[in-house]
């Protein structure tokens, strides 16, 4: 999936109380984050929700939207925002899969389930798929560690040549790399 580009969908997705109709077309142009869970009312998905919520505003300033994924339908996205606190500060786009074309799209479609896996995909303006990461059912991801990704991307691609070492936080060196390099690290 890493370096392939997202194959075309058209959803309606709840966002900030209205249905709005997305495409693959109006995720081109910036940076994006789908962020695809299992089911809504359940356990894990609203505690990772709630967290991608607090990081909203500042992914925002990065210039990265956010898409969460179900194969719920938009009217239920709705209704679990109106119904739960956590899920009520949620900003971005709630979006309904119930075709389960866009969780098929990324390849994250539980077999026989209906469910997409917990997965998290980070798409460059360009539509190109960045990073990933599938977690089992009850590990739940932190969205800390996604800002830590999404800054490590975008310094990689405003600075070719460069690369970002583990565990990179913003402002840290980076490697250039090189036959120099090669055995000294």
């Amino acid at each position: 999936m890493i370096n392939t580009t997202i194959k075309p969908f058209s959803a309606t997705a709840f966002k900030q109380g209205e249905f709005v109709d997305i495409t693959e077309q109006d995720v081109k142009g910036k940076w994006a984050v789908f962020f695809f869970y299992p089911a809504d009312f359940t356990f894990v998905c609203p505690t990772e929700l709630g967290d991608l919520a607090d990081h909203y505003a500042e992914l925002q300033e990065r210039g990265v939207e956010v898409y969460s994924v179900s194969t719920d339908t938009h009217f239920t996205h709705k209704a679990w925002h109106d119904s739960s606190d956590t899920i009520g500060k949620i900003n971005y786009y709630m979006v309904g899969d119930q075709t389960g074309t866009i969780t098929n799209n990324f390849g994250v479609m539980r077999e026989g389930q209906g469910l997409a896996d917990r997965a998290t995909f980070l798409v460059d303006p360009e539509g190109v798929i960045q990073a990933m990461e599938i977690t089992a059912e009850g590990i739940g991801r932190d969205a800390e560690d996604l800002m830590r990704k999404v800054k490590a991307a975008q310094y990689v691609a405003a600075n070719p040549g460069e690369v970002c070492p583990a565990k990179w936080k913003e402002g840290e060196e980076t490697l250039a790399p090189s036959l120099d390099l090669v055995g000294k690290i």
